[in-house]
């Protein structure tokens, strides 16, 4: 992080915390991130962390709104580039590939989340973020359907689970490996498969 951040306006100081806290999530358990890590790959004193944010939970909740807001305008832009829906759940497919392998620590900061025990405010943004995600692939699917695109008898829900869980198996196969890059290089043969699966047999 820069050293200049201690000079930051107060938005801007959010967006780099944001940045910070990303990159950690990258490199290491995000669990294990502690607003000492943060400050100092900031450049900062806690003080002067604290000083915009009350606690680690409202840094993390920060951070879940950028990233609720960052991944589902991509992919509301990628679905609006393309007429068939088809086609708009193949760019979706990519756009969310190439999102997570940009901010690595992403993934891993929503399933830590997602496994923590309780209820917090960071993990019902995590949940959120999921359902929205899935009511516009419903959507796609849906409107498949109706142009013939996609099978008449497809399960809309199932299909959308599938679509979800496809992107984390290779997620997680590539922090298995350390092979981020590998996302990219997978995604297209995996959706192909996924592709054959949902088509129109006619």
């Amino acid at each position: 992080m820069s050293r200049h951040s201690k000079h930051l306006p107060a938005d801007e100081r959010r967006a780099a915390t944001v940045e910070a806290v990303v990159n950690l999530a990258a490199e290491q358990i995000p669990s294990d991130i502690t607003t000492t890590a943060i400050a100092e790959r900031m450049g900062l004193t806690q003080g002067a962390l604290f000083r915009h944010f009350s606690s680690k939970d409202a840094i993390l909740q920060t951070v879940m709104t950028w990233v609720t807001e960052r991944l589902l305008a991509r992919v509301d832009k990628a679905a609006k580039s393309v007429i068939s829906p088809i086609a708009a759940l193949e760019a979706v497919f990519m756009t969310h590939v190439d999102f997570v392998s940009e901010h690595p620590g992403v993934p891993r900061m929503l399933f830590g989340e997602l496994q923590r025990p309780g209820e917090t405010l960071p993990k019902r943004m995590a949940q959120t973020l999921t359902h929205h995600y899935g009511e516009r692939l419903r959507r796609l699917l849906e409107a498949g359907k109706a142009q013939g695109e996609l099978d008449v008898g497809l399960d809309v829900d199932a299909a959308a689970v599938l679509f979800i869980g496809t992107i984390q198996g290779l997620v997680m196969q590539s922090l298995l490996v350390g092979d981020v890059a590998g996302i990219r290089r997978n995604a297209p043969g995996v959706f192909a498969i996924y592709r054959r699966g949902i088509k129109s047999s006619t």
